[in-house]
């Protein structure tokens, strides 16, 4: 599933509402407050964390490449000259 599905925000979320609606379903899913379904709470807490890492990750590289900092050959190819 694409991680902003799993957030529930649109690719076009703002920092802001990414962090915001994680910090909702993390709490939400958050095991300590499922006792009575901690393993399905365990694993849905771990899939909203990836999904806020993967867009995380994402959203810094794309601001690299915007900014200069990286090749774009770096990110698709994995080398540095191309």
């Amino acid at each position: 599933m694409n991680p902003h599905q799993i957030l529930g925000v649109s690719p076009n979320a703002s920092e802001e509402e990414i962090k915001k609606a994680y910090k909702k379903l993390a709490a939400k899913w958050h095991p300590d407050k499922n006792l009575d379904n901690k393993k399905f709470a365990e694993e849905k807490f771990k899939e909203i964390s990836e999904a806020y890492q993967t867009i995380c990750s994402l959203n810094k590289m794309t601001d690299q490449v915007s900014n200069g900092f990286m090749n774009p050959f770096d990110i698709f190819f994995g080398m540095k000259d191309f």
